[in-house]
């Protein structure tokens, strides 16, 4: 069994900045790719930005600049530093994490979703 518990959420006015985590537990042999999604009301849900395990970066082109991904692969957490934020910011964010774990005598390898935080800018 995995759980990602994300934090960091809230309201801030445009030009502020927020933090978020999200951290994954439970029986978990290794972590391969971790990131961030959201989706804002009536759109579909976007990449934001992603991390290998390697370190390597991905952003989508609205947050470049802006937003920045780490990981702590010790603490099993990525983390999504988002500054200068804009109102089409607004969105729930969620965690996604590839991973590996193991149940019932067995490895299982997929990709697991946080529960979402909220994210709202005010102009």
């Amino acid at each position: 069994q995995v759980q990602l518990v994300e934090s960091g959420g809230g309201l801030v006015q445009a030009g502020g900045s927020l933090r978020l985590s999200c951290v994954a537990s439970g029986s978990i042999r290794s972590i391969n790719d971790m990131g961030w999604y959201r989706q804002a009301p009536g759109k579909q849900r976007e990449l934001v930005a992603r991390i290998t395990s390697g370190g390597s970066t991905d952003y989508a082109d609205s947050v470049k600049g802006r937003f920045t991904i780490s990981r702590d692969n010790a603490k099993n957490t990525v983390y999504l530093q988002m500054n200068r934020l804009k109102p089409e910011d607004t969105a729930v964010y969620y965690c996604n994490v590839y991973l590996t774990y193991y149940r019932g005598g067995h490895f299982y390898t997929g990709t697991h979703w946080g529960q979402g935080t909220q994210v709202t800018v005010s102009s």
